[in-house]
């Protein structure tokens, strides 16, 4: 497909012709996370597709027909509601604050009719947008160091200080981290990079003790020193512990898994499931799965690379953040290296709301990989 049959202005590409142009290795890596996480809900279930591994597999195959979808879109109309997207997000998020439904403790939740959902995750695709139609009008100087950053800034710090407050620390901090990943890739001067982790170093202290909750400060004592509570608050850590160094090199085989079986391993399904898969095939099927997590990042990374507009590149690049941050919170928390935070494993774990923000987020990379050669002008969206 040359770029002229996908840039000469009025021009409407076939559906046929988009279709060829969706990444299909890399669907195909998608493919593969889901469908090993459905085989682990099935094993943990013992061996049973309820309650989780068929609804798992369903939800998958629905979202994957939307990614499809959203990849044929016109990558103008993303830019057009780019804006709007973070508004609408940003407007419930207060909307949870005043009138959002409770549960376990936390305030993240909005009902309407039958329909229970979380803004936060809206606000997740919604930030990545409005901060790459931002950048795509911003000159690379403004971007680098001016005070215009105060704006974007504020787009980041803002959404993620009402998710902290439901509280929602986990999603608050990939929120944070999206925002800032889109902002080092647009340019961002190194001294102010450096001078937020000096800021960061300074604030976590002070926000222990004066912002966090309680049980969050909890967490994280006990993600200094677990076996000071092995029945209690340091129980999730060191049940993943022993679930992970029960597995050795390779496993103790599909289903045999003792933690998950016998339900020492708490959240098996969810925020724990990746240490019921180092229970089961070890070392090297952990290997094997972070090399799928590396390979959808990689991909999704080129596809931002090789964007002709700066919307797309930031758009696509923003949304590989938000997912690879995903992986490494959850990573680091199963292993040890970071507080529980109630962040799942993109994809393995069992959750309807994050497969349908990641797999949106895919669409999105999908739909600037067809339209790779687009070019938007900065103010209204049309293509050059």
């Amino acid at each position: 497909m040359s770029a002229t049959a996908l840039t000469q202005p009025g021009q409407r590409q076939r559906w046929t012709v988009k279709f060829a142009e969706i990444d299909w290795a890399l669907a195909a890596v998608l493919f593969a996370i889901a469908g090993i996480g459905g085989l682990m809900l099935y094993s943990i279930a013992n061996s049973s597709w309820q309650p989780w591994a068929l609804d798992h597999l369903t939800r998958f195959g629905i979202f994957f027909c939307v990614m499809v979808f959203l990849a044929m879109i016109d990558l103008r109309v993303w830019f057009a509601i780019a804006y709007p997207t973070y508004i609408l997000a940003f407007l419930l998020l207060i909307a949870v604050e005043l009138v959002g439904d409770v549960s376990l403790g936390a305030q993240r939740w909005l009902s309407v009719g039958p329909v229970r959902f979380q803004p936060s995750e809206l606000m997740k695709i919604g930030l990545v947008l409005a901060l790459a139609r931002l950048y795509h009008g911003m000159s690379a100087k403004d971007a680098h160091l001016s005070w215009k950053l105060l704006i974007p800034a504020a787009m980041i710090l803002l959404p993620a200080g009402l998710i902290a407050h439901q509280p929602d620390l986990g999603t608050a901090i990939l929120v944070t981290l999206t925002g800032a990943a889109v902002m080092i890739l647009a340019g961002l001067s190194l001294r102010i990079i450096g001078a937020g982790l000096a800021a960061l170093a300074v604030a976590a202290p002070l926000a222990f003790f004066f912002v966090l909750h309680q049980y969050q400060r909890q967490r994280v004592l006990t993600f200094l020193s677990p076996e000071t509570d092995p029945s209690g608050a340091g129980y999730h850590t060191l049940q993943a512990k022993i679930a992970l160094g029960s597995g050795g090199l390779l496993g103790k085989g599909y289903g045999l898994g003792s933690q998950s079986q016998l339900n020492f391993l708490p959240e098996k399904q969810t925020d724990f499931i990746f240490a019921t898969l180092a229970e089961e095939f070890g070392f090297a099927g952990c290997a094997f799965m972070l090399l799928l997590f590396a390979a959808a990042i990689f991909m999704a990374l080129r596809i931002a690379a090789l964007s002709h507009s700066h919307f797309g590149r930031l758009a696509a690049a923003g949304v590989t953040a938000t997912f690879a941050a995903y992986v490494l919170i959850n990573g680091a928390m199963v292993v040890g290296l970071a507080p529980v935070v109630g962040v799942p494993m993109p994809l393995l774990s069992y959750g309807g709301t994050v497969m349908m923000t990641v797999m949106i987020g895919f669409g999105l990379v999908q739909c600037v990989k067809v339209h790779r050669y687009a070019e938007l002008t900065s103010g209204k969206g049309s293509l050059l």
